[in-house]
């Protein structure tokens, strides 16, 4: 799959295009792609319904969108590297995916310094209680839009907003309050992109596949 950065792009606009792209890959026109980027301050909605104070969110300059990945609340916000996957996933699952991602953002935060890890029954990656990346997926014909969020070097002040994924035992971190510095998505988007790459190519594997 072919692996872009994308830049500082709107949500909305975002959301579109994977869209489109989707039904590309779909038909067989594409073969896939991860989108790296970052998004300006937005909260986003999940297919589950949940309840949040919009004038509160607009006010400190967020916009709001609902959207059809799973999950719940979420915010995006410049510092944070968002990777958006299109690709067919028919032939792992949507299971093997999600652990495909959680293990290649798993290992790029080793490889700064951070140690993280799964937790049962909650897509994303953690440290200790607090998420350091989001993760929520849409799939349709077997191919995916959406993706997860990794918290680099962002605020994470629209956190404070929403209870973000649900979490009521624990909160929000990013690699600047873990490690004590972290490169910018720009500077990381490549080394990320090649760790969740690699992660599905050994799900691609015949070993893997035995």
């Amino acid at each position: 799959m072919q692996i872009e950065w994308r830049g500082l792009w709107g949500y909305g606009e975002a959301l579109l295009a994977q869209r489109s792209y989707r039904e590309l890959v779909i038909g067989r026109a594409a073969s896939g792609a991860l989108w790296l980027l970052e998004h300006p301050p937005v909260v986003t909605l999940g297919r589950r319904e949940v309840a949040v104070d919009e004038d509160r969110i607009r006010t400190a300059g967020y916009a709001l969108v609902s959207c059809e990945r799973g999950g719940l609340a979420t915010c995006h916000e410049p510092g944070q590297l968002v990777g958006y996957l299109i690709r067919d996933v028919s032939g792992v699952g949507i299971r093997c995916a999600v652990h495909a991602i959680e293990a290649g953002l798993i290992g790029w935060l080793a490889a700064v310094g951070v140690e993280a890890c799964r937790r049962a029954g909650a897509p994303g990656v953690w440290v200790g209680s607090n998420k350091i990346a989001a993760l929520g997926l849409h799939v349709r014909r077997g191919v995916t839009i959406h993706g997860f969020a990794l918290n680099l070097t962002n605020t994470l002040r629209g956190f404070e907003l929403i209870t973000p994924c649900g979490i009521t035992d624990g909160g929000v971190t990013n690699v600047v309050r873990c490690a004590g510095a972290s490169p910018s998505p720009e500077a990381a988007w490549q080394a990320v992109g090649a760790a969740v790459a690699l992660a599905f190519d050994a799900l691609d594997s015949p070993e893997a596949r035995r």
